[in-house]
């Protein structure tokens, strides 16, 4: 049986297995290190690496994704046909129903997240983990001016909007992404062990 949409606060939470949301801003490198964390554990089958539907056209310059009309995503929100389900960036995001079988089944779902997906899933899920993906200022600049894709006013207000006040988020784990992918990614192993 397929998830249905977020459960009510008086629900058992959905478990044993775990989802583990990656966040964090623009050029922390969460793609980056999703693609490698999904390279190592290719070979673990408690492992499952979520595609997120969203309301874009796949361009072959953002993640891959598969693309839903505004009309498929309110359907599906509506029929409560998801994992979770949240809008971001003007945006619907849908993971999956299919993902709550693998956490029912005890394994872990590992997707790229948003902090409009969080409240939801603390309420949804026994074992949530949260991995933000963090770099100073100065790195983050850097690393958006390097893709070319903004202008440098654009790049300003993406970085006023990096501070991610997460205090009291439960089950989080930050990791600061400046050194080498190999670094980082011994840091999230050591979370989800």
């Amino acid at each position: 049986m397929t998830g249905t949409g977020i459960q009510a606060d008086n629900d058992r939470k959905l478990g044993p297995g775990k989802m583990v949301l990656v966040v964090g801003p623009s050029g922390a490198g969460k793609d980056t290190l999703l693609n490698a964390l999904k390279e190592r554990l290719a070979d673990d089958p408690g492992f499952r690496f979520a595609t997120r539907q969203i309301t874009r056209p796949a361009d072959g310059a953002t993640e891959t994704h598969i693309p839903i009309s505004e009309a498929d995503y309110d359907e599906a929100v509506t029929a409560g046909r998801y994992a979770l389900a949240w809008r971001a960036h003007g945006l619907g995001y849908i993971l999956p129903a299919e993902l709550d079988d693998v956490i029912k089944a005890g394994g872990t779902v590992v997707a790229n997240g948003s902090r409009h997906a969080l409240p939801d899933a603390l309420r949804k899920y026994e074992n949530p983990l949260v991995l933000l993906i963090t770099a100073p200022k100065a790195v983050l600049a850097e690393r958006l001016a390097a893709r070319g894709r903004e202008s440098r006013a654009e790049i300003e207000r993406r970085l006023e909007r990096t501070q991610l006040d997460m205090q009291d988020i439960p089950n989080l784990a930050r990791i600061e992404n400046t050194g080498t992918v190999e670094e980082a990614l011994e840091k999230i192993l050591g979370k989800l062990a």
